[in-house]
């Protein structure tokens, strides 16, 4: 219960230095939204397009590919909140050396790590169209939102939140070896990442789609939950899988994360850039 109330404590810091960030300069803050939201936008648009000229994708209907464009957004846009500040993108403070200003801070670092990426207000670009697509989509299809299905909803947003989370940590712990490379390494990575997750995965070979699910797991970042979510899967069971895949990358990103910190224990950053660091 301590630690509970001391990561709230730090939330409420977080948030208040993030409305600050917006409010000190409008000009910039207005900037920053909208060329958020064009990002956003265009992030969904060419797959919202051709589900609309086509009226779905394979076995997806029109809707039911919106309610997993607006899966995706959402769990990327909790991301944002939770995890903005390059604490996402951790190869980037990695590389940077800017993980020392967390390491010298009174707590744990795993504390640092689930607080100082806090930005409800300046993070919430991907949320809200996220769940205003979900809410749209689930109109059109007649989903029974129960309750229960709310909770399903939730417990699978957090894991492919988890997946994803994990994916960029395994790749960016190599920025404790090699600063400069592992940073780009990564940067790409997570891109290719972002850009996959839109498209259903239906049509790809087993091969390929067993490769998107583990090496490059695109399929838990929407398309499988939303399968599931959707009834698509015919089985009970598989509203598990994903959980469970983010259990499991989320024990693979503490492993790779340990290690990196123990070579960093021995040798320190070999650089230091404040550039995307908030002070």
């Amino acid at each position: 219960m301590e630690t509970l109330g001391r990561i709230l404590r730090l939330w409420r810091v977080q948030a208040y230095l993030d409305l600050l960030f917006l409010t000190q300069d409008a000009r910039r803050a207005g900037t920053y939204v909208v060329s958020d939201l064009i990002i956003t936008v265009a992030t969904f648009a060419a797959t919202l397009l051709i589900a609309e000229r086509f009226g779905g994708i394979g076995e997806w209907s029109k809707p039911q590919v919106v309610f997993m464009l607006g899966y995706g957004l959402t769990a990327h846009g909790l991301l944002d909140v939770f995890f903005g500040y390059n604490v996402k993108f951790i190869s980037r403070r990695i590389g940077r050396g800017q993980l020392d200003h967390t390491l010298l801070r009174p707590h744990s670092i795993a504390t640092g790590l689930l607080t100082e990426g806090f930005t409800p207000f300046s993070g919430f670009t991907a949320l809200a169209p996220g769940l205003g697509l979900m809410a749209w989509a689930a109109g059109q299809i007649g989903l029974a939102v129960t309750p229960t299905w709310l909770a399903l909803l939730v417990v699978q947003l957090v894991a492919s939140g988890a997946v994803v989370l994990s994916f960029h940590f395994i790749w960016g712990t190599l920025a404790f070896w090699a600063p400069r490379g592992a940073e780009e390494l990564s940067s790409s990575t997570n891109r290719m990442l972002d850009q996959l997750r839109q498209f259903p995965l239906d049509g790809v070979g087993p091969a390929v789609r067993s490769g998107l699910m583990t090496v490059l797991p695109v399929g838990f970042a929407a398309w499988y939950p939303c399968r599931a979510l959707l009834g698509l899967e015919g089985s009970a069971a598989s509203l598990a899988l994903t959980p469970l895949a983010g259990l499991l990358f989320v024990g693979l990103a503490t492993f790779a994360f340990r290690r990196g910190l123990a070579h960093y224990a021995r040798t320190g950053s070999s650089r230091y850039s404040d550039f995307g660091h908030r002070r």
